[in-house]
């Protein structure tokens, strides 16, 4: 009985592991719906991205930041240090100004999670 009880909490950890993990994820499907709405004024994906007001943002996960051509960075930008992991673009798009003080970027910041996870699935998609 015990040996049971036992195998069963393990199993139902292991199960809410892999979930929580794969919602960790994030849909990029729903970051699609997400993107021209919260970033698409300032910032372009896809085959014929271009910068705007803000640049490129094709394969920005894994990119040092300040490095997308054709945009002019801010100084604060360009001498953060920063390179851009998931962790680090979940950092920035809470608070922009907290973790790069000095960015041009006017984004109030978004602090709901599951967005978030959406939206980096779907930048995501544009790796390279």
């Amino acid at each position: 009985m015990k040996n049971t009880v036992s195998l069963a909490l393990a199993l139902s950890l292991t199960a809410s592991l892999f979930t929580t993990a794969a919602n960790a994820a994030g849909d990029p499907d729903a970051g699609a719906k997400i993107f021209p709405r919260l970033c698409g004024g300032c910032h372009q994906v896809g085959e014929s991205a271009r910068p705007g007001f803000g640049p490129q943002l094709n394969g920005i996960i894994g990119r040092p930041a300040g490095t997308s051509a054709n945009y002019v960075y801010s100084e604060a930008m360009k001498n953060s240090g920063v390179t851009w992991n998931r962790e680090m673009l979940i950092a920035y798009l809470k608070d922009p100004k907290g973790v790069v003080p000095g960015t041009r970027m006017i984004f109030w910041g978004l602090s709901d999670e599951e967005k978030l996870d959406n939206l980096l699935a779907y930048l995501q998609t544009f790796s390279g």
